[in-house]
C-alpha cells in the first residue's frame, strides 16, 4: 500500500487526471476494505496514513478537474484522517490545499492564514516551504513587492533545512527544483521580467526527462505562459504568440490556475497592444481557453 500510494503521488504531475482519479479511488476503497479486517494498532495507523495521502491526492485531482466542492470535501476528509492518525504532515498539507484553493479563487488575504495554520501543524515538514511559496504568490497578486521578496527569502531558508527527498517527483514533497517554479510565478506577477524569464527557462529544462518527454507538464505550461507574458512586456509579440500557443496545447492542466494564467496573458495583450493585428493570434488562442473572456 505504501509503495502504491507513493507511486500514485509521483504520477500526479503527468498522468491524465481522470484516469489517475479512478485508480486512486480504487486503492482508497481497498484501504477501507483492509480497515474492516482485524489489524494491529500499527497496521491500522499505517493503513489510515496511506488513506490520508490518497485522499489528499483525490482532492488535488478533483480541483484540477474543476470539481471544487468535491475537492473541498476530500480535503476535509484528509484533515480528519490526519488528526485521527496523529500525522502532522498530512494535516499540514490539508492547509496547503486550502491556501492553493484560496489563491486560485482570488481569496488572497486568506492565504496567509492557511499558511500560518499549516506551518503550525507541521513545522518540521517540507510543507512549510510550499506554504511560504503560496504566501509569496498571494503577496505578488496583491502587488506587495516587499512582502514577496521577504517571503521568498524565508521560504528558501526553510528549504535549505531539508534533505533532498528520495522521490522528488512526489507531489507532496518539496525539493529545490520546485523553487524555480514558485519564484517564477512571483517575479512575473511583480513585473520582474528578467528574473521571471530566467526561472521559466529553468522550469522547462527541469520539467524535461532525459528522453525528451515532459515529466511536469503543468509546471512547463505555466513557464510558457510566463515567457509569453514577459515577451509581451518587452515588445516581442512573435515570441509571445509562440509561447502562449505552446502553453495552450498541453492537455494535462489544472482548470482554475490555467484559466487565471490565460486571463493574465489576455489582459496584458489588451493593455499593451489594443487593436494590434500582430497580437490577434494570442487573443484568438486565449478566447478558446477562457470561455467568458
Amino acid at each position: 500500500m505504501q509503495l502504491v500510494t507513493e507511486q500514485l503521488c509521483c504520477e500526479y504531475a503527468w498522468r491524465d487526471a481522470r484516469e489517475l482519479h479512478r485508480e486512486t479511488m480504487y486503492w482508497l476503497e481497498y484501504s477501507a476494505h483492509l480497515l474492516e479486517r482485524p489489524t494491529t494498532l500499527r497496521e491500522h495507523r499505517d493503513i489510515l496514513v496511506n488513506a490520508g495521502w490518497l485522499t489528499l491526492l483525490l482532492g488535488c485531482l478533483e480541483y484540477d478537474l474543476g470539481n471544487i466542492r468535491q475537492a473541498e470535501l476530500s480535503r476535509l476528509a484528509a484533515l480528519q484522517i490526519g488528526k485521527e492518525s496523529g500525522h502532522a504532515e498530512i494535516v499540514g498539507w490539508t492547509f496547503e490545499l486550502s491556501a492553493w484553493f484560496a489563491l486560485t479563487q482570488g481569496r488572497l488575504r486568506s492565504v496567509a492564514q492557511y499558511a500560518e495554520a499549516g506551518s503550525a501543524a507541521a513545522p518540521h515538514s517540507s510543507v512549510v516551504v510550499q506554504l511560504a511559496a503560496q504566501s509569496a504568490k498571494a503577496h505578488a497578486r496583491m502587488g506587495q513587492g516587499d512582502h514577496v521578496h521577504r517571503t521568498l527569502d524565508e521560504g528558501y531558508r526553510l528549504l535549505t533545512r531539508h534533505d533532498h527527498p528520495t522521490r522528488p517527483e512526489n507531489h507532496f514533497v518539496v525539493d529545490p527544483t520546485k523553487w524555480d517554479f514558485y519564484a517564477m510565478d512571483c517575479y512575473r506577477l511583480v513585473g520582474d521580467n528578467r528574473r521571471a524569464t530566467e526561472h521559466a527557462h529553468e522550469v522547462i529544462h527541469l520539467s524535461r526527462a532525459p528522453d525528451g518527454t515532459e515529466k511536469s507538464p503543468m509546471r512547463a505550461t505555466e513557464a510558457r505562459f510566463t515567457l509569453g507574458i514577459s515577451a509581451l512586456r518587452t515588445g516581442d509579440i512573435e515570441s509571445a504568440v509562440s509561447w502562449i500557443e505552446k502553453a495552450k496545447q498541453e492537455g494535462r492542466r489544472s482548470q482554475l490556475p490555467f484559466a487565471m494564467l490565460a486571463q493574465e496573458a489576455r489582459r496584458q495583450t489588451l493593455e499593451l497592444y489594443p487593436g494590434d493585428p500582430a497580437a490577434r493570434p494570442i487573443l484568438e488562442t486565449l478566447q478558446l481557453s477562457v470561455p467568458n473572456g
